[in-house]
């Protein structure tokens, strides 16, 4: 498909092998000048889910890339899904799907821009300028027009991608995630409408009101001081159990997780949802690209169980991180900025009290706290987070409905939802895992 727009052309491929890997990159980059990218939209990473079958018209997600070009220059693009099931978006529509089909109306196929089973936040709307990225979203709204398609859903959007979303009438929706920052005793972000920005530093709230410039943690133990007592003393009984049931903890990085511990993270990976009566979203030819392609973005923490000299594997969790090194169109620059860890996937062969909050909360904490990575970004939902010091942070997502009827009534009941996020922020406020700044001394 081709479309001009002044001397503008859209073009919608259906693979984003149909993309140059150096261009989209080069354009992921320029997002947000002089950070890494977030790794989930690298083309790497989207051509990973496509090669290994993960996100195929097979398993309900049909690519059709949408690219904003001037003259040979790629100036916008994003990746675009029809969609014949809800599964694997962790923005919830299936209310709106019932209610389509009482009505005897196809709700699928739906568009969705993002990044299949992905929860992460950050840019869904790739473009060179402001104006391109309008340009890009009306583009969005005119295919799905064209294309007969009952609505359009762009999720975890970056705060760019909501402006440009806002500006051509599309409706907002927010979620709740759960976050950590390096940053002493941060306050809660309930006043945020979406992620703080990557590589921010703030003058955040810390014990005894004082502000100024963000102070990382000096180790895991600097850390615990800045919780409540009972938070902290939680958190230690818990690693002490897991501690006297004789399980230790390795990570490796890049290129240095071996084969073999890659195919023990996958075995773990995949028992782990079968064992919740669901088939993994994910194949391992999925994470042999990722060791292929993207060894840079990926650290494994693996926890063994045993004496010394015989310990054996039983678990796994996989974090990806920003890269200090980054690839793109065949250079490498350093970024020693905005260093992002990201929770992801977990897996178990044996069943051990508090093993998961040790392995996918505790070890990644103490490992960013060591090596310098200002966030830790928990995934969807989980406020059990809260209690490991992960703070709620309001997401974004941008939603469009053919039937104006329908349009209207989604429109009333995100009205009433965003009322309930803001009530459920401010109830997660008071209960802050920090300690408390002492009140100040009454006026005499």
């Amino acid at each position: 498909m081709k479309k001009n727009s002044n001397d503008y052309v859209i073009r919608v491929l259906n693979s984003p092998l149909e993309v140059n890997a150096a261009e989209w990159n080069a354009l992921l980059l320029a997002q947000r000048p002089g950070e890494p990218a977030n790794p989930f939209m690298r083309h790497e990473y989207l051509s990973a889910l496509h090669e290994s079958g993960s996100a195929i018209p097979a398993t309900g997600w049909t690519p059709r890339f949408v690219t904003l070009w001037q003259g040979k220059a790629l100036a916008g693009a994003c990746a675009l899904y029809l969609k014949e099931h809800s599964y694997g978006e962790y923005v919830f529509d299936h209310a709106w799907a019932n209610a389509y089909q009482q009505h005897g109306l196809a709700y699928y196929p739906k568009a969705v821009v993002a990044v299949p089973f992905t929860p992460v936040p950050g840019a869904r709307l790739l473009a060179r300028t402001t104006e391109e990225r309008t340009l890009l979203v009306k583009a969005l709204l005119a295919w799905c027009a064209e294309e007969e398609l009952s609505s359009l859903h762009l999720l975890f959007t970056a705060d760019e991608d909501v402006a440009a979303c806002e500006e051509a009438g599309l409706m907002l929706r927010h979620t709740v995630q759960f976050h950590w920052t390096g940053n002493k005793a941060p306050t809660l972000p309930t006043s945020c409408g979406s992620l703080p920005p990557e590589g921010a530093h703030f003058a955040l709230g810390r014990p005894g009101g004082e502000t100024g410039p963000a102070t990382g943690y000096r180790d895991f133990d600097d850390f615990l001081m800045s919780l409540s007592q009972e938070k902290r003393k939680k958190i230690r009984q818990e690693r002490r159990k897991v501690a006297e049931a004789d399980i230790t903890f390795r990570w490796s990085l890049g290129k240095d997780i071996s084969n073999a511990d890659w195919d023990f993270f996958y075995r773990c990976y995949e028992r782990t949802y079968y064992e919740h009566g669901n088939a993994p979203y994910l194949s391992r030819d999925f994470f042999q690209r990722m060791q292929d392609t993207m060894p840079e973005n990926w650290l494994l923490f693996v926890a063994e169980h045993g004496a010394e000299g015989q310990r054996q594997p039983i678990a796994t969790s996989l974090i990806a991180v920003s890269a200090r090194s980054e690839r793109t169109a065949g250079l490498l620059a350093e970024k020693n900025q905005a260093l992002v860890a990201y929770g992801r996937y977990w897996g178990a062969l044996a069943r051990v009290d508090c093993l998961h909050f040790e392995a996918c909360y505790y070890q990644p904490l103490q490992w960013c706290i060591e090596h310098g990575y200002q966030r830790f970004e928990g995934g969807a939902q989980g406020e059990h987070k809260m209690a490991r010091a992960l703070l709620p942070v309001k997401t974004t997502s941008a939603h469009w409905l053919a039937h104006p009827s329908f349009a209207d009534a989604v429109e009333r009941f995100l009205e009433r939802e965003g009322a309930g996020i803001n009530n459920y922020l401010e109830d997660l406020e008071r209960r802050s895992p920090f300690r408390q700044a002492a009140a100040p001394p009454a006026e005499a």
